[in-house]
């Protein structure tokens, strides 16, 4: 068994908390992404796992071991960083052989082990060559291989793929999505890049100033995000955010942001009944916001003013940079859409797909709605 176990972990460096009270487990052969903005603890949270750390307080475990007390070495761990940190005067072979010859490993296991990374890898070709003769992305896989050959049972990835150019970034995620289903063992990756995270995790954790915000699969975080920061975190273009009021009509929720008033469905309704009248910050996604000439099938939208500042074409489709009173967003239109900069329009909010927060907790309504509905279930 590899699972991870983080239970109240703290990690404090003078009087800065770098890790505040984390608490999760990472399950046998999972693919978990750490994932946050610069500084909020992630790398920090994989170190204490690897032990390069010390922790404050709680306890980590790998399967069923504490291992607070636990030397790195003995760990059973292994770790990439975002530098390959190879050595430039060993060949391939010999950079991926190094860690096996520290152990007093027999030569002809050393051999199996190298010549089967470097198959998995394909580097076969490059076992000869010195680390100075090789491309990004092959420093890369050389990096991975020596992980590799140890046969940890927990990998530990370190923004790794941070210093590659963007084409090579995607394939690479690829690489890295493969080699995990091959080998069938615990990763813990760890990285600042919402979309490296969404592609490649079977669970995303977020974390923001030290303190876990929330963890689930990628589509669960997308749909319903926690709250204000996860909803701005996930997505590209980020969700925008409306600063609005709750008005009750009748049987119907009417949204009244500044330049708007949008009535929610009877359908979801019922949840925002009790905040009625109270100040909340409404969020859609550009991808949410349709040209009303160009709408999806099977959607229920409202239109909303807008004025058109920016255009992108992107080919496939084009950003919209809009402007409604003081507020600024982008829509994600249909590539036909023929708007102009200066336009004066009318957009298409899909109100199937919204979030709803508190003005002042900054928690989303609907994510407590449902959470207290689970409660009542499994109760």
């Amino acid at each position: 068994m590899a699972n991870v176990t983080y239970k109240n972990v703290v990690k404090q460096f003078g009087d800065v908390t770098a890790v505040n009270n984390m608490n999760f487990e990472v399950a046998d052969k999972e693919f978990l992404v750490l994932v946050g903005p610069s500084g909020c603890g992630k790398t920090t949270a994989l170190r204490l796992l690897a032990g390069l750390e010390e922790i404050t307080d709680g306890e980590i475990s790998i399967g069923n071991r504490v291992v607070n007390d636990v030397a790195p070495k003995d760990r059973d761990i292994a770790m990439v960083f975002q530098s390959y940190a190879l050595y430039p005067h060993l060949s391939v072979f010999d950079n991926l052989a190094f860690g096996l010859k520290l152990r007093k490993t027999p030569k002809d296991e050393i051999k199996k082990h190298v010549e089967e990374a470097a198959a998995i890898l394909g580097v076969e070709e490059l076992l000869e060559r010195k680390p100075r003769q090789l491309s990004g992305g092959q420093r890369q896989r050389v990096a991975v291989g020596r992980a590799i050959v140890r046969e940890p049972k927990v990998f530990l990835f370190d923004e790794p793929l941070s210093n590659l150019d963007a084409k090579l970034r995607v394939q690479m995620r690829a690489e890295i999505g493969r080699l995990h289903k091959r080998l069938q063992t615990t990763f813990i990756y760890v990285t600042h890049d919402q979309v490296e995270a969404m592609t490649m995790a079977s669970r995303i954790a977020v974390i923001n100033n030290g303190t876990l915000q929330q963890i689930d699969s990628p589509q669960v975080l997308y749909d319903t995000p926690a709250n204000l920061f996860m909803a701005g975190f996930i997505g590209s273009p980020s969700m925008k955010f409306f600063p609005a009021k709750l008005r009750k009509e009748g049987k119907t929720i009417y949204v009244d942001g500044e330049g708007f008033s949008v009535p929610i469905s009877v359908e979801r309704a019922a949840i925002y009944q009790n905040h009625a009248g109270k100040n909340i910050i409404f969020g859609i996604r550009p991808e949410n916001i349709h040209n009303p000439d160009f709408i999806p099938p099977n959607i229920h939208t409202e239109q909303v003013p807008a004025k058109v500042d920016v255009t992108e074409l992107m080919g496939n489709e084009i950003f919209l940079h809009l402007i409604n009173g003081d507020i600024s967003f982008v829509a994600r239109v249909d590539p036909r859409s023929t708007f102009g900069v200066g336009d004066e329009i009318q957009v298409a909010f899909d109100m199937n797909s919204f979030q709803i927060f508190d003005a002042e907790t900054e928690e989303a309504i609907r994510y407590f709605f449902d959470s207290f509905l689970q409660a009542l279930l499994f109760k």
